[in-house]
């Protein structure tokens, strides 16, 4: 989609991305309290609109760098929810074959270099990336996505400045959820994150980032703005995560959050903003919403079924894929 006027159809099927991300999550959550995920993650719930809204402003060729919560941008993005699933699960059909977890799911043939568990560290990769596209004279995008605690990650810091005086074609997407883990963000950082991020001299918005459709107009011309060679960008997206940190801190007894401001924040849960859109706008029939809802349903409960079909890598092959073959000093005997 290049168009900064989204039809009925285009906002239909980015409802129904969110709703795949949402249910993809909140059943990410289930198996591992019933012990089938045998580790813990950090959902992505809340902030739906921001992956979807970005990623339906690229194309294949265009490349993405994710973070530790990062789930929401694999899938934006066309990762497959039973590979996700099983390397979840630690089975051998997952992406990195079950041996690397949430924080690492890559799939290079869709654009998606990598989840990243060190804060900030996708923005380095996302310059080296738009730097080659840049080199080769590609019309193509790199954009990293990072959350408001990275803006304090010199590595970052860094890309930003990197980007800005090389003239990089790369959109920044920060995704400014109000904390740093438990530090509200007020605590964190002085003064307005994209007025920060102009400062290094890059073109910057902020944007409603529970509005998918907010998200994808800005996102959008900033893509376009990269794609033309007029350089870099930071686009800060303001959201908000309806858990804990991570799934390990559910059932903590925090306080660095009241029930009424969670609450405050639901009343704009982005599936809830597009879905009452498309409502205004006549979107979609009588049961549409409904309709898409069970075909997610049954598309992630496929997805965890064949998932859990594949088996789980033999011991005695722990020391498989760990490096490349041209890697000096190669161990002898173990395969690629």
């Amino acid at each position: 989609m290049t168009s900064s006027n989204l039809d009925a159809a285009s906002l239909v099927s980015m409802y129904r991305q969110m709703r795949l991300i949402r249910r993809f999550e909140e059943r990410t959550a289930e198996l591992i309290d019933a012990g089938e995920i045998r580790a813990h993650a950090h959902l992505y719930i809340g902030e739906e609109a921001v992956a979807v809204g970005v990623s339906a402003a690229l194309n294949t060729q265009d490349i993405t760098t994710s973070t530790h919560r990062g789930h929401g941008h694999i899938l934006a993005k066309g990762g497959d929810p039973m590979r996700m699933f099983a390397e979840l699960m630690g089975r051998k059909a997952g992406y990195n074959r079950g041996r690397g977890g949430s924080m690492h799911i890559a799939d290079l043939g869709l654009g998606i270099f990598g989840a990243n568990g060190i804060v900030g560290a996708g923005a380095p990769m996302a310059c080296g990336a738009a730097r080659m596209f840049k080199n080769r004279g590609e019309p193509h995008v790199a954009v990293p996505f990072f959350g408001d605690g990275a803006m304090n990650q010199g590595v970052l810091l860094e890309s930003l400045n990197v980007a800005a005086i090389w003239d990089l074609p790369v959109v920044f997407v920060c995704e400014n959820n109000q904390y740093a883990i438990t530090s509200p963000i007020a605590e964190m950082s002085r003064g307005s994150l994209a007025e920060r991020a102009a400062a290094f001299g890059l073109k910057a918005e902020t944007v409603d980032g529970m509005d998918a459709a907010a998200v994808f107009e800005a996102a959008t011309r900033l893509v376009d703005r990269a794609r033309a060679g007029d350089g870099a960008s930071f686009l800060e997206c303001r959201t908000y995560r309806f858990e804990a940190h991570n799934t390990a801190l559910r059932a903590s007894d925090l306080t660095y959050r009241t029930a009424a401001e969670i609450e405050r924040w639901r009343e704009r849960d982005p599936l809830t903003v597009l879905a009452q859109r498309l409502d205004a706008e006549d979107g979609w029939a009588q049961g549409d919403q409904a309709a898409v809802d069970a075909e997610v349903n049954a598309e992630i409960e496929d997805a965890i079924e064949r998932a859990g079909e594949s088996p789980r890598p033999s011991a005695d092959t722990a020391l498989d894929h760990m490096y490349a073959q041209t890697y000096p000093g190669f161990p002898a005997g173990v395969s690629e």
